[in-house]
């Protein structure tokens, strides 16, 4: 069952980097052979926390994308975009520089799915407004979405499962996690003009003509936008407190979506309307075959290569778990599979005398689950958010465009978190 769980799944895989087919279409073939076959059942796939689909993601997912789609009809997109444009100069390197940099700091605080739901309508209206293509900025947004992320206990749910597993709170992701964040994102901007080189080409009367709108004009129903605005901060506050109140953040949006859509009296169809079918439907599939894997023990047994050969070298199991946490992360999504390495980053602990060597082994699953989720188009939630939302919008970006970029990426963000993960705790 073990071969016949990673058969399926890289053939699975190679459709959909290949995109030869619609990703749902593959995501749920795969997910349907794996049941038939017996390889999960359907206990395991839809009621096991271990091997099942996330539900917690996936209504995560879906009331944040009714509250965006009501969002959207106040005008407060093109506000923002409009107010970017202008604080920017009508420049798009600018433009991208600022864009990136709020998305990081919203995915310190929010979760990043969310942040990129929120950040992408207005950055396809400013790449509309002045004639250049979307698809830098939005693969842009959602690699330094990933990278702000990491930053606290709550912008990425990997680390939600390392801070339970751990016992670490919210203050001590920040402190440990913050310093390197802050510096990968410098270094991110810096290189964001060589990474997108050639999309920065803008004509200037469009640019005048953008300089020219009154951004306020943009408002359409300014007492739905503060029902909106109301509603958002329940929500960010429920996802920022969500220890202190006891309920996921799936539940958070859920309730908010709930909750505005009585306010707003917002039809079905309406509010529906703005909802990812396709998405969700890919994430359900992907849970599923990678829910094989887990049952299988494939993805322990792989983690479990990885522990063993450290020999009880603690810079050496730091390394280790940091880079293969970053390749693996970046192919069967960084949520299963922290789940899976947790338990044996946590074995690996007991064997390290000096407390700090162990609590630097969760920083490195932390800092390659995280930064590994930007290796590819599915390492991350946020990557096949905004894939699928672009898609739907008119603009697709194809699973190698990302996947380039995020190699890149992903290879200069590991590297620079090595030397921070020893001279922070080895060192001295």
């Amino acid at each position: 069952m073990s071969i016949v769980a990673v058969v399926i799944f890289v053939v699975a895989y190679v459709f959909i980097a290949s995109e030869k087919l619609p990703k749902m279409a593959v995501a749920l073939a795969g997910a349907a052979v794996v049941l038939l076959i017996g390889v999960v059942g359907s206990k395991d796939a839809f009621f096991s926390e271990d091997t099942g689909v996330d539900w917690n993601v996936i209504f995560l997912l879906l009331g944040m994308m009714i509250i965006v789609g009501i969002l959207r009809r106040t005008g407060a997109f093109e506000y923002t975009a409009i107010w970017a444009v202008k604080r920017a100069k009508g420049k798009p390197l600018r433009i991208m520089v600022l864009l990136v940099t709020i998305t990081a700091v919203a995915s310190a605080f929010l979760d990043n799915v969310t942040t990129v739901l929120l950040i992408a309508p207005v950055t396809m209206l400013v790449c509309d407004r002045l004639g250049i293509s979307r698809v830098p900025f939005l693969i842009a947004e959602v690699l330094a979405s990933n990278i702000g992320g990491a930053a606290t206990l709550i912008g990425d749910p990997p680390n939600i499962i390392i801070g339970s597993r751990a016992n670490l709170d919210f203050n001590e992701f920040l402190i440990n996690m913050g310093p390197i964040v802050l510096i990968e994102l410098i270094v991110f901007v810096i290189c964001l003009r060589w990474l997108f080189r050639g999309s920065f080409t803008v004509d200037p009367e469009k640019v005048s003509d953008v300089m020219a709108l009154n951004e306020r004009e943009a408002i359409k129903d300014t007492k739905l936008l503060i029902k909106c605005g109301i509603v958002l901060l329940l929500v960010f506050i429920g996802f920022i407190g969500h220890s202190v109140f006891e309920l996921d953040p799936s539940i958070v949006a859920l309730i908010g979506a709930g909750l505005l859509i009585l306010l707003s009296g917002t039809k079905p169809k309406q509010y529906l309307a703005g909802v990812e079918w396709e998405t969700l439907l890919f994430f359900a599939g992907l849970f599923i075959m990678i829910g094989a894997l887990v049952k299988t023990g494939v993805i322990k047994y792989i983690a479990g290569l990885a522990a063993d050969a450290t020999a009880g070298n603690a810079l050496f199991a730091v390394m280790l778990v940091l880079v293969v946490s970053a390749v693996l992360s970046g192919i069967v999504d960084n949520i299963p599979y922290v789940a899976t390495m947790s338990p044996i980053v946590l074995q690996l602990t007991n064997d390290f005398a000096d407390p700090v060597h162990s609590e630097a082994l969760w920083w490195a699953l932390a800092l390659g689950a995280d930064f590994g989720g930007n290796l590819t188009a599915v390492g991350a939630s946020a990557n096949v958010v905004i894939i699928g939302l672009a898609k739907r919008e008119g603009t697709p970006i194809s699973f190698w465009d990302f996947t380039k970029k995020g190699m890149i990426v992903t290879l200069l963000t590991v590297v620079i978190a090595a030397p921070y993960l020893w001279l922070r705790y080895f060192a001295f």
